[in-house]
């Protein structure tokens, strides 16, 4: 299995430079590969802060790469539980920090917007406290 880089992601995703594109398409066609949790983290920014794309596109880019039948995915069920927080207004790394906690007694911050839409998840999530 190899593992991936970032730049590979985005390179698919983008399609910005037609050589390396075409290669990060092909490893991700050909081959079984592992995504970091770290590098989807690093998808994220990206692709909102280099790229410019909505909340909304980058969650479905994150959750269809997470099931990617030759894709391991770190911390896939958190990955999928962050990306689907995105939809709900959430930044992605506070939701991937969230989403990493479960089985927690709670979430400490000091973020109450965090807090506000932490009412809004599951119950099988830890409660967001402000402290």
């Amino acid at each position: 299995m190899r593992a991936i880089d970032t730049n590979i992601l985005v390179r698919a995703l983008v399609q910005d430079d037609p050589i390396q594109s075409q290669r990060a398409q092909d490893l991700l066609n050909t081959q079984t590969v592992f995504i970091p949790v770290t590098v989807m983290l690093e998808l994220e920014w990206v692709l909102r802060s280099r790229y410019g794309f909505t909340p909304k596109v980058i969650s479905k880019a994150i959750q269809e790469l997470a099931i990617l039948e030759n894709a391991v995915v770190g911390e896939q069920a958190a990955v999928i539980s962050a990306a689907s927080k995105m939809k709900d207004g959430w930044d992605f790394a506070d939701a991937l920090h969230h989403s990493l906690s479960e089985g927690c007694d709670d979430f400490a911050t000091f973020d109450t917007t965090l807090a506000k839409r932490a009412r809004k998840v599951s119950k099988n999530s830890p409660p967001v406290v402000t402290i």
